[in-house]
């Protein structure tokens, strides 16, 4: 599924004049900085993924809906996801450019449809870095003393938000240091704490997982199952975030398949490690599902850690939501980026303007700090419902890039990165599709409503439909036409126009 020839080990400097001028053959000059490698790929990539913040934030959803035989979701996501996870690893190998799904799209299938795949995408991961940042003050409260209110829990989340934009400004290197620390944080919330739980808290066997405990009562367990499965598929994502940043990455055509795959199987072991040490450590299962225990996860880490040890398991999962952050802001930025570099956004010069000394682009940073910021100010229960799109609006991303690799090779696309799928190509792409087909409509139909009317219980597929229309509307009006910065612009480029695609 690989490329079978020995890697040509090349100088550093050789290995940088081969990047740039591969980077000039997909029609683009290296105005990023190429200082990452393969353990700083994975290390955003994983941040961006974060078991820690999945986890610890779903936990009690997923025990609560599932009881204890929710954890059977996890092989499931992680099976189909993997197939999404091949798809992108063998479209990135031969495109590794800044902006990752947009790029893929127009590459395999066109510039209208990459507009529309970009839009969605760039949309869910502006609010994801809401998503993400806005429940922080409930663990940095009690871990620094200051009250849980809405006004707290604001506050938290904009200086986390303005405090990541910051440290994406300061370019890729700081980046890389951040995520690599995040990653340390990771390990220890997740893989060093469950296997403590395991081996020292465990209140049940493992053969508990082979239970339902009555979660889905006379209706049956099916639905109880697939609706406690949205632990899985809220978590099993990030891995894209490799690619987004390929153009920082040295060697990318093999690096970045590697980075997604490793981001992906660590992070399901990590994921199964704290579930299972989690699951096992709770005192009582019944009192979680009857809803009398209502915060299984701190029930957990109080009675096990005490007050000391809950501060610093607190601690890391603070560490871990900033730097979950930060690796999603990250991706946002080469997005943002990646679409004004081609100037078919409204204030393309501005957003695609690098930074002399740090070689990132203030204005794209600034639309990934601003707009998440603006969304935490929000009301909460608007807030509430705005986040339901993100998870959705990324599954949508995903499978615009997996339809665009059955379109080309519908078409005749021969696979030509380091990176290749080969005779199983057509059905991990097929599989994958039926895999995120599945997933969306799971999204649609199990995401708990945030109220009882019409529009709270069908927000999901609505809030599809009203991003969707937003992007026809804007390219009905506008009419964009790729028309790529000349300071960006390799010699070979030549002009793609979106109004005759």
């Amino acid at each position: 599924m690989t490329d079978s020839r020995p890697p040509t080990v090349l100088s550093e400097q050789d290995q940088d004049a081969a990047d740039t001028a591969q980077l000039a053959s997909l029609g683009y000059q290296q105005q990023l900085t190429r200082a990452l490698g393969l353990w700083q790929n994975f290390s955003v990539g994983f941040t961006y993924l974060s078991p820690l913040v999945g986890v610890y934030s779903l936990f009690a959803y997923g025990l609560a809906t599932g009881g204890p035989a929710f954890v059977w979701s996890i092989p499931l996501v992680l099976a189909g996801q993997g197939l999404v996870m091949l798809t992108f690893s063998e479209t990135a190998s031969q495109y590794p450019l800044a902006g990752g799904i947009y790029q893929w799209a127009k590459r395999l299938v066109g510039p209208r449809y990459a507009w529309l795949s970009g839009w969605m995408y760039t949309w869910a991961l502006l609010i994801t870095v809401a998503s993400v940042a806005f429940p922080i003050a409930t663990y940095a409260g009690p871990l620094l003393g200051y009250p849980v209110n809405h006004t707290t829990t604001v506050l938290t989340a904009v200086a986390v938000i303005v405090l990541s934009g910051a440290v994406n400004l300061a370019g890729v290197k700081r980046l890389a240091f951040a995520a690599t620390a995040g990653v340390v944080a990771e390990v220890a919330g997740t893989v060093v704490l469950g296997l403590y739980l395991l081996l020292f808290h465990h209140h049940h066997s493992v053969s508990v997982v082979g239970h339902t405990m009555g979660a889905g009562g006379s209706g049956g367990y099916l639905g109880a199952f697939l609706t406690a499965a949205l632990f899985s598929v809220w978590i099993f994502f990030g891995f894209e975030a490799c690619g987004d940043i390929a153009e920082e990455v040295k060697n990318p055509s093999r690096k970045i398949p590697r980075a997604m795959s490793m981001t992906l199987l660590v992070g399901g072991v990590a994921t199964v490690i704290l579930t299972l040490g989690l699951l096992l450590a709770v005192p009582d299962l019944g009192a979680v599902l009857s809803g009398k225990d209502t915060d299984p996860v701190g029930t957990v880490l109080s009675t096990s850690l005490g007050s000391v040890g809950s501060k610093f398991a607190l601690a890391l999962i603070v560490l871990g939501f900033v730097s979950c952050t930060l690796a999603i802001q990250a991706a946002c930025t080469r997005l943002v980026y990646s679409f004004a570099r081609d100037g078919v956004i409204a204030g393309s010069r501005a957003l695609s303007t690098l930074h002399p000394k740090f070689h990132m682009p203030p204005g794209a940073i600034a639309v990934a700090t601003l707009i998440p910021a603006g969304i935490t100010l929000m009301p909460s229960a608007t807030v509430a419902r705005i986040i339901t799109f993100a998870v959705v609006g990324i599954y949508v991303g995903f499978q615009s890039v997996v339809v665009a690799s059955l379109i080309g090779r519908f078409r005749g696309w021969s696979p030509s990165g380091a990176f290749r799928l080969g005779r199983w190509g057509w059905a991990v792409n097929l599989l994958g599709l039926l895999y995120g087909i599945a997933a969306i409509v799971v999204l649609c139909l199990k995401t708990p409503a945030n109220g009882t009317g019409f529009l709270d219980r069908w927000l999901v597929p609505l809030s599809v439909g009203v991003v969707l229309a937003a992007g026809l509307l804007y390219l009905a009006i506008a009419r964009p036409r790729e028309q790529i910065r000349d300071d960006a612009r390799a010699e070979a480029t030549s002009e793609l126009l979106l109004s005759t695609e």
